[in-house]
């Protein structure tokens, strides 16, 4: 393995997203989105809560950035609520939505702490929604606008901007899949809403960069190694099928103005397409959705092993035993964050690459004096963070590292029964607790290094 210590500048982080840790849902005229919707709605949840309070960050945010100063970390990416800049999704602009974000960039700056910025992280108005949502191309027009106008307020000030965040959930779980919102479950619709995102990320860049000419631009991609279950024929091809719905489907419009040819087929061979012609594909669109940029964020939790369903379908199987699973029941695998990142840059050649999100779920709480101790946590992220390491060792253009997540949080659909965060959150009382592994990350963003040594020392309430 490579040693320990990372490169001079890498930047070491902490991430968010706004509908999750926000709250404040009906407060100074944001308006509702799309996971306000599917929250209200009886039976999504797993825990039948939703994300009105949330964590509070709203208003709580001075706050949260003393948290980020503790632990030493030089960067934050949040995203930025479309309802809550634009209520209804286009037009009249809310001046006191712009204004939050205006003063949590600043608070950033003078913290000494970078803001990273994501335009959508999952939260379209719901009146946009009413529309025809994603699956409608008008919707890209409007988030071209909507990047504009956030742009022009900020862009002075972030010096790196995501436009989206994994549009395969956008497109899969929350229209293939049913799982997220909006809840459909299309297939066919799915593709339209992957095409519409990926439009509108590849039109917003030149606009952002417009207004904020010295900033680096990126999109966040969900990506995982896809295994076959065993080396036979049949589940080698149906990890090529995963592959091509969860990789390719998303890298290859972005850095090769294309989708990937087999993957279009596989479509067609399922119904999801009446022809290898996109229909929603329109002339000029795929130069638009590669424009050049400069960096990408790659958010990777665990690989994928399939074996070959019925007809051939992939099939997700689980190879690891119950102990070696998080609480979102999946495999704990740091060498697949090496072999995607390795990928990437064989295959890609993006300038730069972020690691925009990584980490796990526990079930952790206080003990009788208050100590978190999530030694599971701190393996995972020690595991993953050698692995990244190992990857700059041998060529990967790795320039940042960000903890998924700063707080225990509103889990999308499984409410907040799961939790990722390095500070606890008691949802009752909103009282932040650093855990163990807080601990342990505030020494490791210190030390630019992560070395078995390295350990969590006895852990002490921080006022």
């Amino acid at each position: 393995m490579a040693e320990p210590g990372f490169p001079d500048g890498f930047l070491w982080g902490v991430a968010t997203s706004a509908f999750q840790i926000e709250g404040a849902s009906e407060e100074d005229g944001r308006g509702e989105s799309i996971w306000d919707r599917f929250a209200a709605t009886p039976l999504k949840i797993a825990d039948a809560t939703d994300g009105r309070v949330a964590c509070d960050h709203y208003h709580r945010w001075r706050e949260d950035i003393e948290w980020m100063k503790w632990l030493g970390v030089g960067a934050y990416r949040f995203s930025i609520a479309w309802p809550r800049v634009i209520p209804t999704g286009r037009g009249a602009v809310n001046a006191k939505g712009l204004d939050f974000y205006d003063g949590l960039v600043d608070g950033l700056l003078e913290a000494g702490i970078q803001p990273f910025a994501t335009l959508y992280h999952w939260d379209l108005p719901q009146v946009l929604q009413d529309e025809g949502g994603w699956a409608a191309r008008p919707t890209v027009d409007a988030f071209v606008d909507y990047a504009d106008i956030v742009a022009a307020r900020l862009g002075d000030r972030v010096r790196h901007w995501t436009t989206h965040n994994e549009p395969w959930c956008i497109a899969a779980l929350g229209h293939e899949h049913g799982e997220q919102a909006p809840g459909h479950r299309d297939p066919a619709e799915s593709l339209r809403v992957a095409h519409h995102v990926l439009l509108s990320h590849g039109r917003a860049v030149p606009v952002l960069r417009r207004h904020s000419p010295r900033s680096e631009v990126g999109i966040v991609l969900i990506l995982s190694p896809i295994s076959p279950a065993s080396p036979g024929d049949a589940d080698r091809e149906a990890a090529r099928r995963a592959d091509g719905v969860l990789n390719r489907w998303y890298l290859d419009p972005v850095f090769r103005a294309r989708y990937p040819e087999d993957a279009v087929a596989d479509r067609v061979r399922r119904g999801h397409l009446e022809s290898h012609e996109l229909p929603f594909v329109r002339p000029g669109d795929l130069e638009a959705i590669a424009a050049p940029l400069d960096f990408l964020g790659v958010n990777y939790y665990s690989r994928t092993v399939v074996r070959a369903g019925p007809g051939g379908e992939p099939v997700a199987v689980k190879m690891a035993p119950r102990r070696d699973l998080t609480d979102m029941g999946w495999e704990v695998y740091p060498q697949g964050l090496h072999d995607i990142l390795m990928r990437v840059r064989r295959d890609y050649h993006p300038r730069r690459i972020h690691i925009t999100e990584n980490g796990a779920a526990f079930r952790d709480k206080p003990d009788a004096r208050g100590r978190i101790a999530d030694t599971r946590r701190v393996d995972y992220l020690r595991d993953h963070l050698a692995a990244a390491r190992q990857a700059i060792a041998d060529g990967v253009p790795l320039a940042g590292y960000f903890a998924w997540s700063l707080l225990d949080n509103f889990e999308w659909a499984h409410g907040h029964a799961k939790r990722f965060g390095l500070i606890r959150v008691d949802p009752a009382t909103q009282e932040r607790t650093p855990k163990d592994s807080a601990h342990w990350y505030r020494q490791v963003a210190a030390a630019g290094a992560v070395d078995d040594l390295v350990q969590p020392p006895q852990m002490r309430r921080i006022p």
